[in-house]
């Protein structure tokens, strides 16, 4: 991954309270105390450090230079590369909103999966739907979105083994498809509207998940582990 240049947009995403309560429900799931735990593209922090402070052995892979530098000057582990971490000693991994980033998504997949522990799981959360593909996509260095077909091709083809896969944010289509016609272009986040779907929209689109989870979303994830696990 090159330089990340959708920092601002990271920012702002830190604030959507009810949106990064989800997320981290969803890597909650996976835990038991003593896991070693993976962050992979961690980013500002937003999601390894309440994990650091519940006590989860936290480390983070973080290419882009200006966010390892500030991850370490807040006491996290920062591995720059992944050459610098030790195969098979995670029991966890997660990657949110990363692997759309990599051109090469099926060998990074790989590169991962030797990262894990035998029985080891990893959490995959990407943008679903080419479809919704916008400005804001194009800032951030998107290459693509996926479908849930794509991501159990993927999976499969990469060496793991899909175990639960779901669309997530159903509202967030619809919203994510009026943005990408009626933005400016910028590809920009408007931090009112933001919290205006988060505190608002968002709670509605999780209750619609339950029904349409199947169908679509503006996410879609997966829960994988290593085949020979």
């Amino acid at each position: 991954m090159n330089k990340y240049i959708g920092t601002d947009n990271l920012e702002v995403m830190a604030e959507a309270l009810n949106y990064n309560a989800f997320i981290l429900s969803l890597i909650r799931r996976q835990l038991k105390p003593g896991m070693k735990v993976l962050d992979i593209g961690t980013g500002i922090g937003t999601f390894a450090g309440p994990l650091r402070d519940e006590g989860y052995d936290m480390v983070c892979f973080e290419p882009d230079p200006a966010h390892a530098e500030r991850l370490g000057l807040n006491g996290f582990r920062v591995k720059r590369s992944l050459t610098d971490i030790e195969t098979s000693c995670f029991d966890f991994i997660y990657a949110l909103n990363v692997l759309e980033h990599i051109e090469d998504d099926r060998g990074a997949l790989m590169q991962w999966q030797r990262l894990l522990k035998p029985g080891g799981r990893m959490l995959i959360y990407v943008p679903a739907f080419h479809l919704l593909f916008s400005s804001m996509d194009r800032k951030v260095g998107h290459y693509r979105r996926y479908r849930h077909e794509d991501l159990v091709d993927l999976i499969n083809r990469a060496g793991g083994s899909p175990v639960k896969i779901r669309y997530a944010d159903s509202l967030g289509f619809l919203v994510s498809l009026l943005y990408k016609y009626k933005n400016d272009g910028s590809g920009d986040l408007n931090r009112t509207v933001l919290r205006i779907y988060d505190n608002f929209i968002f709670p509605l689109s999780r209750t619609l998940d339950s029904l349409v989870s199947g169908l679509f979303g503006k996410n879609v994830y997966a829960i994988a582990h290593r085949k020979d696990g």
